[in-house]
C-alpha cells in the first residue's frame, strides 16, 4: 500500500519544479558545488597550496614545472628566516614604480588566479602573478651582491650551497649582473633567486629591493613533483 502513496507523492514533486524535494531540481548538485570550491578556496587561502615553477630562477635546485606544495601558516607566527623559499605578490603590485602606488584590487585578481580560467585571453595581469625566491637578508642587515650575484651579509661572505650559476664577470669584458649594497629596513626582506645569472630580483627591481613581510604568501616547504625528486625543501641546518 505504500508503494502508490509513494510514487504519487513523486508525481506531485515532479511538476513543481520549485519544491526543494523534487528529485530533477539542481540545487542540491548546484549547492554541493559551492561548498566544495568554497572549502577549496579556503585552504587554499588560508592553509596549504600548490605552486608550479614557471621559469629557470631558481635553477639548479628547483627546475622548471616542479610542482610545489606552500604553507600559509608559519609566517602568521614569527617573521621569514634566511635560506627559505617564499612565494609572494608579483612586484607589480607593491613596487612604487611597477605599481604606481596602486595595488590590485580583490576582484581584478580572483579570475586570473583561478586555474584553467587564468589561460583564457585577456585576463594576464602582471600585478596578479605570483614569484618564488629565497630569503638572503634580514631586517637591520647590511647586504652586498658582488657582480658575480655572490651575496656580503654584514661584510662576511654568507655560505649558498644551492647556488651555482653566478654572473659572468672577470671586470673586463663580461661585466657581470647588477649589484647591490642596502640595509634592510624593518618589516621587509632581501629575496633573490638560485641562479644569480638569470633572476629578475630584488637587484632589479625599480622601486628597490626590499620585498614586504605582508606581500609574502607563504613558504615552499615540500616539493609533490616530479617523484623522484619529490621531498622537503628546508635546508639541512
Amino acid at each position: 500500500m505504500s508503494e502508490p502513496s509513494g510514487s504519487q507523492n513523486n508525481a506531485t514533486n515532479s511538476t513543481n519544479p520549485g519544491n526543494p524535494g523534487n528529485p530533477d531540481s539542481s540545487w542540491p548538485f548546484w549547492r554541493s558545488v559551492l561548498l566544495t570550491l568554497a572549502v577549496a578556496f579556503g585552504i587554499r587561502h588560508l592553509l596549504v597550496e600548490a605552486r608550479y615553477i614557471p621559469s629557470g630562477s631558481m635553477l639548479p635546485g628547483l627546475q622548471i614545472q616542479d610542482r610545489l606544495l606552500v604553507e600559509k601558516l608559519t609566517y602568521r607566527s614569527r617573521a621569514p628566516r634566511r635560506g627559505e623559499i617564499v612565494v609572494f605578490h608579483a612586484p607589480h603590485a607593491f613596487d612604487p614604480v611597477l605599481s604606481g602606488g596602486q595595488k590590485p584590487g580583490l576582484l581584478t585578481c580572483l579570475l586570473p588566479n583561478i586555474p584553467l580560467l587564468n589561460k583564457l585571453p585577456g585576463l594576464a595581469n602582471p600585478a596578479c602573478d605570483a614569484y618564488i625566491k629565497r630569503v638572503v637578508a634580514l631586517p637591520g642587515e647590511r647586504l652586498v651582491v658582488d657582480p658575480r650575484g655572490r651575496a656580503l651579509i654584514n661584510g662576511k661572505p654568507l655560505a649558498e650551497p644551492y647556488v651555482q650559476n653566478y654572473c659572468p664577470y672577470d671586470g673586463l669584458t663580461e661585466m657581470g649582473c647588477k649589484t647591490l649594497d642596502v640595509v634592510v629596513p624593518t618589516g621587509h626582506v632581501v629575496v633573490l633567486g638560485d641562479n644569480r645569472a638569470s633572476s629578475w630580483d630584488g637587484r632589479y627591481w625599480p622601486g628597490g629591493a626590499f620585498l614586504p613581510r605582508q606581500e609574502i604568501l607563504g613558504r615552499a616547504f615540500w616539493r609533490i613533483f616530479p617523484f623522484n625528486t619529490a621531498g622537503s625543501l628546508d635546508l639541512k641546518r
